[in-house]
Parts: structure tokens; sequence; C-alpha cells
């Protein structure tokens, strides 16, 4: 799963917990990975199929993504969201990013949500929710991994 993107070397914060996500630390259900940045499930999804995607290297907010990395992510962040959809068969996705305010974890991502219409998401109060088993979590990444291969393949 491999795409063209900038070089540069990987700054870790050593409590964060998607940079110990990055350096393998801590285990998370990857769905994608390139030199610049990952996607994981979310661990308490909106709907199954809820993928963060963050930069590899530690990047507080939207502001201090450097220009130079700021189109090989957003590239990243089409293709995650277009599988995310495919794969999961929603009729759309719900893309978000916090910013300091709402951030759980204060490190770069962003939220990629399969939607449908009459899924009950309504104004900001969401309920998240678990998977109903590890081999629920296990198949919807496999799911959506296997997409992202096949349109990196097209």
């Amino acid at each position: 799963m491999k795409r063209n993107e900038p070089e540069y070397s990987l700054i870790f914060s050593e409590k964060c917990k998607f940079c110990k996500i990055t350096k393998e630390e801590l285990e998370a259900y990857r769905v994608f990975e390139d030199r610049i940045s990952i996607g994981i499930l979310d661990h308490r999804p909106l709907f199954p199929g809820h993928v963060l995607l963050m930069p590899k290297k530690h990047y507080i907010t939207i502001a201090d993504l450097p220009n130079d990395l700021i189109q090989a992510f957003f590239s990243n962040l089409q293709l995650v969201s277009k599988a995310v959809q495919q794969a999961m068969e929603s009729q759309g996705t719900f893309i978000a990013m916090n910013n300091r305010v709402s951030q759980s974890i204060p490190h770069l991502h962003v939220h990629i949500v399969p939607r449908n219409k009459g899924d009950g998401l309504k104004g900001f109060f969401w309920p998240r929710q678990k998977y109903s088993s590890e081999e629920h979590k296990t198949e919807v990444q496999r799911i959506i991994s296997q997409t992202i291969s096949m349109l990196l393949d097209k």
C-alpha cells in the first residue's frame, strides 16, 4: 500500500498513543500505511468501518502540518475515504477533524465515517459503539485493506 510522497524524518511524542501505534508499541487495526500516514480502525466507532487517518509524524493540528505534506496527506485521505465507502457499501462518508477542542488525542487525525441516509446521526452528539466481536473488527479491517489495495492497483 505504498504511494509517492515526500521524504521526511519522523518526530514522535513519547506520551502520544498515536505515535506509539506508529512505532508499533501499541496494537491497532491498520487498514492503510505509507511513509507519511497511517489509517486505523477507531476503537469506538460511530459505525463499523470508522477509520482514523493520521500523519506518522507528530503534528497536533492541521496548522502544524507542513505545506509539503498537505497534498500527499489529503491524497491519502481521498483514497481511504473512497475505500471506506466502497468496502462498507455506504452511500457516502463523513470526514471530520478536530483541532485542539474535542481532540481526544493531541495528534492530528481525520475521522472517516461511513454514512447512509437515516443512519441516526444528528447534530454533534453521536453515540459511540464497539464492534460486535474481534472477528467482526478483523473482517472490517480486511475488507477495507483489500479495497485500498484494489484501488491502488487501478
